[in-house]
């Protein structure tokens, strides 16, 4: 073990919901049955305060018709087009403030779009440029343009659980143990077409003439080892060495050569499922499993080749990992957890256990990480905005609105950022099947500074001036500060 990493942090030493067998997942379970759900949602037992119009009542459905069981086998033909509207938040009021001067003019972050489709569950996001592409267990994928549809091809089988995008080719991973690969047309932007299947059918047939290439995968059951055996849950780009980390049911991670499509490595990594890698820094790869651990492997030069070795168990709890993100300048690695936990190490510190943030009720299903900025999605339908500053996490904003779990984040840079304000757009898919887009500021201002502004606007009685836009009502939600929820959830973060 390297000594300039961390030691594992023991997560018994904090206080815990425990949910269950939320995402639990089980590789023993076959992967093809279709009357098999996946997720079973649970209703969150808190609400927002609702006597302002900037908050939302997460403790009902809007939608009368969503169903809480989340099943996402829908019957619904993936030749159909799919039927997507697109609403803009545009209600918006004003009031005053007394913010600095290179704050003045930072809106609060603000939902700008609702994408709705009944075409199914979305369960992966991918965002390039302006392009949008979005997965789900309709087995299509759609391209978005500026809001619009634009293409769409469909997979033919497997349910869409993961998408990265690598310069003009695109790697979807499905529930069938397949990750398919797309490559945009030279001709036609908007046409994709497939390239290939990992592993290559020439591959399999190749590997499956030798018995040493076969290894046990259940009781009486044996399987080359260049293939999955069960759902695809999670994709992860080094475009820098030119390869690609997939992650399994199976309990595997594998990795794959981008240029040949070879599968170079098969890695027992977990005891159960592993839902979540990620490509960080210093050569390192992360996995989360639902055995509740997280693990660092380290990518060593071998020959012509590169090999993984196992360094270390950052993370070892009864609750499963759902969801793991390295922040854009590969200093913090942050984990999320079906107790609604995340728990985050710093780079700079050898990997030791920078803390825990609190704000999520029921399981953190997504994370993702851009600037100095830390978006996270949960069970309880809500997402929370971070920011970092000074080692220290503070809960920017609660995004509201959908109602459904929200399964995937993806973000791009705001093209109307400014230099002295950057901003970003945050693309939030849900298992109530919608896309929303949101408009999100490194400067806005926090929590407490939004409670205050909000109380400004219940007190004011003739009217309000200034130069603060709210969001409609379905954007955002302030906790009391300094005060548990309703489920003894506070919004800060603790630091060991």
């Amino acid at each position: 073990m390297n000594s300039r990493l961390g030691s594992m942090f023991d997560a018994s030493t904090l206080p815990r919901n425990k949910f269950g067998n939320m995402l639990y997942s089980d590789p023993n379970i076959s992967s093809t049955k279709s009357n098999e759900e996946e997720y079973i949602a649970r209703n969150s037992s808190a609400s927002a305060q609702a006597s302002s119009p900037a908050y939302y009542d997460r403790s009902e459905d809007s939608s009368p018709n969503y169903n809480n069981s989340m099943s996402p086998w829908n019957p619904v033909s993936p030749f159909a087009r799919s039927p997507w509207t697109m609403t803009s938040a545009t209600t918006t009021t004003t009031t005053t403030s007394t913010r600095t001067p290179s704050q003045e003019f930072s809106p609060p972050n603000m939902l700008i779009a609702s994408l709705v489709r009944e075409e199914g569950h979305i369960y992966s996001l991918a965002a390039s440029g302006d392009l949008l592409y979005t997965g789900s267990d309709s087995k299509n994928i759609r391209v978005w343009k500026n809001q619009k549809e634009y293409a769409g091809f469909k997979s033919g089988s497997g349910l869409v659980k993961a998408i990265v995008i690598s310069g003009e080719k695109i790697f979807t991973g499905h529930q069938d143990g397949k990750i398919r690969v797309w490559k945009i047309s030279s001709k036609d932007l908007s046409l994709h077409k497939r390239s290939g299947t990992l592993p290559k059918f020439r591959d399999i047939v190749k590997s499956s003439m030798n018995p040493s290439n076969y290894v046990e995968i259940r009781r009486h059951r044996n399987a080359i080892w260049i293939k999955h055996f069960d759902a695809i849950s999670c994709l992860s780009l080094n475009e820098d060495q030119g390869l690609l980390y997939s992650g399994s049911w199976d309990k595997t991670l594998k990795v794959w050569r981008i240029s040949d499509s070879k599968c170079l490595e098969s890695i027992n990594a977990h005891d159960d499922a592993v839902n979540s890698v990620v490509s960080g820094f210093d050569g390192l790869v992360f996995t989360g499993s639902a055995d509740g651990t997280v693990k660092v492997w380290r990518r060593e030069l071998q020959g012509k080749g590169t090999k993984h070795f196992f360094v270390q168990t950052l993370l070892q709890q009864d609750t499963a990992i759902t969801a793991l993100a390295v922040n854009q300048s590969g200093s913090v690695i942050y984990c999320g957890s079906s107790d609604g936990l995340i728990n985050f190490w710093e780079r700079e510190k050898s990997l030791s256990h920078g803390g825990v943030i609190r704000g999520h009720k029921q399981a953190v299903l997504c994370l993702a990480a851009k600037g100095n900025l830390v978006f996270s999605g949960s069970a309880d339908k809500s997402i929370c905005v971070w920011r970092r500053g000074g080692g220290v996490h503070t809960c920017v904003s609660v995004l509201t609105g959908h109602n459904g779990p929200v399964k995937c984040l993806a973000v791009e840079k705001d093209e109307e950022s400014r230099v002295d304000n950057k901003s970003w757009i945050l693309y939030s898919g849900s298992l109530d099947k919608s896309v929303k887009v949101w408009r999100v500021s490194e400067q806005a201002p926090n929590l407490q500074e939004m409670a205050a502004l909000q109380q400004q606007q219940q007190t004011s009685e003739n009217g309000f001036s200034g130069v603060y836009s709210f969001p409609s009502s379905t954007s955002f939600s302030c906790p009391s500060f300094g005060q548990s929820n309703n489920n003894g959830t506070t919004w800060i973060e603790t630091r060991r």
